[in-house]
């Protein structure tokens, strides 16, 4: 089953031209056969040039310049490429408004839009689900990409969708990011059926403290979004496919980890991270890397270092212990030598857990014995827990500070945005923060 990817702005792009060429590179690396063609199937289809692959991808941006440079980068490659007529632009941009792009462009664009993605869904002979990749900071990928998320719950009702968000650096790159964040979020957790979430922030520190790059750009960023993506996406053995290769890796994710409507936020983990030229020097050990990748959950550190190993699940009554990441449910992922004879059972404690949920329900294991990343053995965690907490609510919060002195609320009513839709978008979030903090 395939899976339809929509770029939306110029992070959304960005994002998903490297996750294409991550995907791509993967699929094509040794002696995988049944790997790579099921991997080719669900993200990529084969032209009429006979070996060449076209991503399974419709490009939007209200400006040309990022959607071309994405498609010239890929078609450089010669391994894959976009559609000729898979991509949207315009001349003017939405000046990282969310209202101008939501309520704008999103109403004026749809048709085309909308028929483009219907195209891109009618090359697939079975649809898994639709991707949307967006950042939440600026007008385009927020609100445009909202407005869009919202076409497609209508066109695809049975259908599954997931928002994959970039949130901003918190010194702040747009000066109304909070804002468009807001509206976003509260708009998409209607929407959506689970919402992945990389923090620039969190893969700024994994670039620069594990990869040791000195001069870090965002495609650096990019770079190891789409490779955290490639992590869950590629081919895998799941808890329901019978030891044949999972068809439907949308759906098989979001039936793991978003169980309830009140819990939709996903954040991701991976283990190990190095630079590619010290991997033929290290030695990795399951045990090792998943008492890591333990540890990084429940103390909610997203890169090896700096791990606080102090933080323990609570052993009595109560709802949390100091620093603890209470989960909803967690999905593992492992691929490399010797997955199937990995002890996993540390995932397992129903401590970790919310008590209304049985562990053996909110844990789900994927196997995969092929490397991914040059890595001999890897594991990636998806986690739908309190990991998000703690920056949803400072946006929250920022957000409520601007509003209540009505700082640039004029750029939003002259949109059609009312003080009323960010008093909503307020009270759904403080719903989302409210269920994440009653996590017991």
């Amino acid at each position: 089953m395939s899976v339809v990817s929509v770029q939306l702005g110029q992070c959304g792009n960005q994002v998903g031209q490297e996750l294409f060429d991550v995907l791509c590179s993967d699929a094509q690396d040794g002696q995988r056969n049944k790997y790579r063609a099921i991997s080719c199937e669900r993200f990529f289809h084969q032209t009429d040039r006979g070996a060449e692959l076209e991503a399974r991808a419709v490009l939007i941006d209200m400006e040309p310049k990022v959607i071309n440079r994405c498609v010239s980068r890929a078609t450089k490659c010669s391994r894959w490429s976009y559609g000729s007529s898979s991509h949207f632009s315009q001349k003017q941009g939405s000046g990282n408004n969310w209202a101008n792009g939501f309520c704008v462009h999103g109403p004026r664009h749809r048709d085309v839009v909308e028929e483009m993605v219907r195209r891109e869904v009618e090359r697939c002979d079975r649809l898994s689900g639709l991707m949307a990749l967006m950042s939440v900071a600026g007008g385009t990928g927020s609100g445009f990409g909202t407005y869009l998320t919202q076409c497609l719950r209508d066109a695809y009702p049975t259908s599954f969708i997931i928002n994959h968000l970039t949130w901003p650096y918190s010194t702040g790159e747009v000066i109304v990011q909070n804002y468009n964040s807001v509206l976003t979020l509260a708009r998409l957790y209607q929407l959506s059926d689970a919402i992945v979430v990389h923090e620039n922030d969190t893969v700024h520190k994994i670039c620069s403290q594990l990869l040791n790059i000195k001069h870090i750009s965002f495609s650096d960023v990019n770079r190891v979004i789409a490779q955290q993506l490639g992590g869950i996406l590629q081919p895998a053995f799941t808890t329901h496919s019978h030891g044949f290769y999972s068809r439907s890796p949308i759906d098989e994710l979001v039936s793991s980890l978003a169980c309830h409507p009140e819990y939709k936020l996903l954040s991701v983990s991976s283990i190990p991270q190095m630079p590619s030229s010290s991997i033929a020097f290290t030695t990795f050990s399951w045990p090792g890397l998943l008492k890591h990748l333990r540890q990084m959950l429940i103390s909610n550190t997203k890169m090896e270092e700096g791990i606080d190993w102090q933080v323990r699940p609570p052993s009595g009554a109560g709802c949390t212990g100091s620093g603890f990441n209470r989960s909803v449910a967690n999905l593992l992922i492992l691929r490399g030598k010797d997955v199937y004879s990995t002890e996993t059972s540390g995932f397992e404690e129903p401590s970790l857990y919310s008590s209304w949920l049985p562990s053996v329900e909110a844990l789900n294991v994927w196997k995969c014995p092929v490397p991914f990343h040059k890595y001999e053995k890897s594991a990636t965690l998806v986690s739908n827990s309190q990991a998000l907490l703690r920056p949803l609510d400072h946006i929250v919060a920022k957000a409520w500070n601007m509003f209540a002195s009505r700082a640039y609320i004029h750029q939003y009513i002259r949109y059609g945005i009312s003080e009323e839709d960010f008093l909503d978008g307020f009270t759904a979030l403080e719903q989302v923060i409210s269920s994440y903090k009653q996590l017991c």
